[in-house]
């Protein structure tokens, strides 16, 4: 834990083809970096000697072959295979995506067992990652499996904050998803991340409307009226600070979203699309609601820029920093209200 030493944060390397590997060293390359967390990538000393040849980078390294094992004030890399996986910058291979999964499974393995305190992961291909092992549409589903807790996708960055009710959901099906069960413990969940991992107090959370304008009072479609607005009005009369419907179209552009701590979107493009033209390079994919905490950058592989030298690490940066606020935070939040009736007993 972090009064033992700086916080050790596990990096799964993502697709080998794409960027998750090139911004994961450019952003420890700043020696600066090792003064806030100690990191842990999981791949192979060759993987990484490899990548930084192809890349043209030069960034020093210590091999372990266990997490438990990592140096302080170094970029630690744990040797999860021995192969020496062909890379081909650009290209959805099925090598690639077996790679990625199994960092990712010695990642998610460490984290439970407490060898790391926080997880951030490079990008995947949803694609070449599946296989009779691996069935999951991505992170957030594979972690809501292996962790304790709910869990809620939500896009972060100091000033917005934007959670779904539906992730990766076709569209057909995001009507039918969105039951008041479902939005009860989402409202739940994304309140007690803004206390717990983000310092607010007393949250004041936005549902927009799953139909254009909201319904429009049941006549583009009765969502809302139904689900949505009982469900606020619900949880507003036992002291929740929940607002809403609110017309999607027009909430950002009008600068309404200011006025919340956070923002809870019906689907995902409805949710990602806003957020990521107002924040693209510097929001952080957070994935609350589970016992660990676990951040992303909020692009993807970027095949079409991979290998070159390119790719702005801006966001996996932010993304390590918020994971980094995130663990303290959360820290803080579990000591502070760790056994408070009985010091309030002994208070008396």
């Amino acid at each position: 834990m972090e009064e033992k030493g700086k916080i050790r944060l596990g990096i799964s390397i993502g697709d080998l083809n794409g960027i998750g590997c090139e911004v994961a060293l450019k952003t420890f390359g700043d020696a600066r970096m090792l003064d806030f967390c100690t990191p842990i990538i999981f791949a192979s000393n060759k993987t990484i000697s490899g990548q930084q040849k192809a890349l043209g980078l030069n960034i020093a390294f210590n091999g372990v072959h266990d997490a438990s094992k990592v140096v302080e004030g170094k970029l630690n890399i744990v040797n999860v295979w021995k192969q020496v996986p062909k890379i081909q910058f650009g290209q959805a291979t099925k090598e690639a995506g077996d790679f990625a999964i199994r960092s990712l499974k010695a990642a998610v393995s460490a984290l439970k067992k407490g060898d790391i305190d926080v997880l951030v992961t490079a990008p995947i291909n949803k694609n070449n990652i599946q296989s009779e092992e691996f069935n999951f549409p991505g992170h957030t589903d594979y972690l809501a499996q292996e962790l304790q807790g709910e869990s809620l996708m939500f896009m972060v960055t100091d000033t917005l904050k934007v959670g779904l009710l539906t992730d990766h959901v076709a569209v057909k099906d995001v009507s039918k998803a969105i039951v008041p069960r479902l939005v009860r413990d989402k409202i739940n969940t994304i309140e007690k991340s803004l206390i717990m991992d983000f310092g607010i107090r007393k949250p004041k959370i936005a549902l927009l409307g799953i139909n254009p304008h909201s319904g429009d009072n049941g006549v583009i479609g009765k969502e809302d009226d139904e689900v949505l607005k009982p469900v606020i009005k619900e949880m507003a009369n036992t002291g929740h600070l929940v607002f809403g419907p609110y017309s999607a179209d027009s909430f950002f552009g009008s600068d309404t979203y200011k006025d919340f701590d956070a923002i809870l979107a019906a689907y995902h493009d409805q949710g990602l699309i806003p957020f990521k033209t107002l924040s693209f390079g510097r929001g952080v994919n957070f994935t609350a609601g589970l016992d660990k905490v676990r951040t992303s950058p909020d692009h993807g592989t970027a095949y079409e820029i991979a290998g070159k030298g390119e790719a702005d690490h801006s966001s996996f940066k932010e993304a390590v920093f918020m994971a980094l606020k995130i663990y303290k935070n959360r820290t803080e939040y579990l000591e502070l209200t760790k056994n408070v009736l009985k010091k309030q007993r002994v208070k008396r």
